[in-house]
């Protein structure tokens, strides 16, 4: 059998997606009103009513259990999100050694669509048969070369999280400045902001168009905080000029949404250049 997939669900896939590629997906957790409750069995609704709810990576014993059930003769391969990010990478570590077995954890050092991409790419190399050497090296190539740039409708929830002082988030929304940034090597950069949401939407097309790698595959994600319409609507604006050969639209599971609010939208992207000899 082919090297076995596992990732954990703030790679933002979706579910038919993941299933399509025979990829494993372990859940982070949210916790409020002191229970804890896998964050697919709660819905976005009653999350946000919440503005206490703390947040969690899955935990080794999760991961054990799942490498344990997908373990196939030619090993498990776990991709989590940027170590920097959450406790997850960490986690999946400890859980693929208490597994044993031919495991390894790759950090993407990413998020949402842009980890779903890195994902995709060991689960393609791995349905090739690819050796799980092989299926850790796809994902290595694809971690540099993924893009992923965003904005938020509003600073409050990063503003409630410590993330940016609350002079900024109350001058952002009396101004209607959408923030921009950029997530690249575990980290989030801030780009120069937008007077709206349409302008920011606007440089992130013209972001993703000078990226353009002539020759090149395109896959690209559409990420969104419960705003799909838009981030479809950002897909298309892709569409419009090219044909990418992998293309969805992923929703933030509750985890990222408890840190970035609703209505965040963006585009994660990587030019795939074919290798040498290959059709």
């Amino acid at each position: 059998m082919p090297v076995a997939v596992v990732t954990d669900s703030a790679a933002a896939l979706p579910a038919d997606v993941a299933r399509d590629r025979s990829i494993s997906v372990v859940p982070m957790w949210l916790t409020f009103d002191g229970t804890a409750v896998r964050e697919g069995d709660v819905s976005l609704a009653d999350m946000l009513t919440h503005p206490d709810v703390k947040t969690a990576g899955p935990s080794p014993g999760e991961f054990a259990e799942v490498v344990e059930d997908q373990m196939t003769a030619d090993g498990v391969v776990v991709l989590t999100i940027a170590s920097e990010m959450s406790s997850t990478h960490e986690a999946a570590v400890l859980g693929a050694e208490a597994a044993g077995g031919n495991v390894r954890v790759v950090d993407t050092r990413t998020a949402a669509g842009a980890e779903a991409l890195v994902v995709l790419a060991a689960a393609d190399a791995a349905a090739r048969g690819a050796s799980i050497d092989e299926v850790v090296a796809a994902a290595e190539r694809a971690i540099p070369e993924m893009r992923l740039v965003a904005t938020l409708p509003s600073l409050e929830h990063l503003v409630r999280g410590g993330r940016v002082p609350n002079i900024a988030g109350w001058a952002g929304n009396v101004l209607g400045i959408a923030p921009l940034f950029e997530f690249r090597n575990g980290r989030a950069r801030p780009l120069r902001p937008a007077l709206g949401t349409e302008v920011a939407y606007d440089r992130i097309i013209s972001r993703w168009r000078r990226d353009r790698v002539p020759g090149a595959a395109l896959h690209v994600a559409a990420l969104h905080a419960n705003a799909a319409i838009d981030a479809q609507r950002l897909l298309d604006r892709v569409r419009e000029t090219t044909e990418p050969e992998i293309a969805f639209v992923g929703q933030f599971g509750n985890v990222m949404v408890a840190h970035t609010g609703p209505g965040l939208v963006g585009l994660a992207w990587r030019w795939v250049v074919p290798e040498p000899g290959s059709d």
